[in-house]
């Protein structure tokens, strides 16, 4: 499975690609981090960031996308160019028509490093050793990109059956909720 990690941001979004499958070291295809420059308007931010984005996308042809999950701080400003660089990241693999899966950062941690509190330096260090570099990926949003990488190739699969079997099970029982609708409109519901 090839993953394309997002660690998204407006000024700063990590793109790493590994190669992997569950319980195999993943192998290092590519990172870098996009920059943006704060003093340029939002929109034209977003559209550098999607063209970016894109070009990975048609580079590497990624089997799925890893985009860190927005949380809450208390800088609403960064929140926000975070929320909108995940979007931009989003759309672009679902143009594609590539699977997103959202990690929040303490599951990212606890994967990479077995502590959903781990430092920014304990997972740079863990994504070092898994992936056997020479050093950590600079600055931290490249590390964090392939962290989300490294974590999607590790529980990929097993996130995305159990989100299959939510759907499956919503499904079934959109369909009873149907079926019950269309009884009790014939008059034939218990």
């Amino acid at each position: 499975m090839r993953v394309l990690g997002i660690d998204p941001g407006l000024t700063r979004c990590g793109l790493g690609v590994v190669d992997g499958r569950p319980g195999q070291p993943p192998r290092l295809v590519d990172v870098d981090v996009v920059r943006t420059p704060p003093d340029l308007d939002t929109a034209l931010r977003l559209v550098r960031l999607e063209a970016a984005i894109e070009e990975w996308v048609v580079e590497h042809r990624p089997d799925a996308v890893a985009v860190e999950r927005v949380f809450a701080q208390h800088n609403v400003q960064t929140v926000m160019g975070t929320a909108q660089a995940a979007g931009i990241a989003m759309l672009v693999a679902a143009r594609r028509g590539i699977p997103v899966t959202l990690h929040t950062p303490s599951e990212v941690k606890a994967s990479i490093t077995g502590s959903g509190r781990a430092g920014k330096d304990q997972v740079g260090a863990m994504v070092t050793r898994i992936l056997r570099l020479v050093e950590p990926p600079r600055p931290a949003d490249a590390a964090d990109a392939l962290a989300l990488a490294i974590c999607h190739v590790w529980r990929g699969g097993t996130t995305a059956r159990m989100d299959a079997a939510v759907a499956a099970a919503g499904a079934s029982a959109a369909r009873q909720r149907r079926a019950f609708s269309r009884a009790r409109l014939k008059g034939t519901a218990p």
